[in-house]
């Protein structure tokens, strides 16, 4: 089993990349998470994996923090949910995201990932409510003090609007700390504008 690469990057063609490890390229899938902090083509990285083997090819998928991999791993162990679900709740939620969704049970979260409906956002939402926490306690413990009052209120319309965790926190690094929820809203929605 193949648990970890570290090697140059070939190629960039999302969700795939090259890996070049001396000499000898690996082609990875990745979720879109540890697409966006890849470095450059030509740089250095090193990403956890997961090998799949199966009758139609070995895939080798890859991350950039370990908490995706076990949160990948989590899901793949989910009845009807295959390494494409996964990548794309992945790519859709970053870890810390998809605890809180498992934390509140929010199944409308999950619904906006593509090739999650209801029934499967919910399915997703058991099947996780018990596994995800022990699986990332660090994750989980994020979730648990997820930002409360106006800030949070001011996140979660952020992501409601379609913008995706990191985005929205960018825009609440930028306003002041005592700023109503409707004046928060307004003034991260101009910063959001202007990237």
């Amino acid at each position: 089993m193949i648990g970890r690469l570290r090697g140059t990057l070939a190629e960039k063609n999302p969700p795939q990349i090259l890996l070049d490890v001396g000499g000898v390229g690996y082609e990875l899938e990745v979720p879109m998470s540890t697409f966006y902090n890849l470095p450059a083509t030509g740089q250095p990285v090193t990403l956890h994996t997961h090998m799949a083997v199966r009758e139609d090819g070995h895939f080798l998928y890859g991350f950039g923090a370990e908490d995706e991999r076990v949160a990948f791993r989590q899901l793949l162990k989910i009845s009807g949910i295959g390494a494409r679900t996964a990548l794309a709740v992945l790519s859709g939620l970053s870890v810390n995201e998809l605890a809180q969704v498992v934390a509140s049970q929010e199944p409308g979260r999950l619904t906006k990932v593509p090739g999650i409906g209801k029934k499967t956002a919910e399915r997703l939402l058991l099947e996780l409510r018990d596994k995800l926490p022990k699986a990332l306690p660090a994750a989980h413990a994020h979730a648990a003090s997820a930002p409360a009052g106006a800030q949070g209120d001011i996140a979660n319309a952020l992501l409601a609007l379609g913008y995706n965790d990191k985005e929205a926190q960018a825009a609440l690094k930028q306003l002041p700390p005592d700023i109503g929820v409707s004046d928060g809203i307004r003034a991260a929605l101009k910063l959001l504008s202007k990237v």
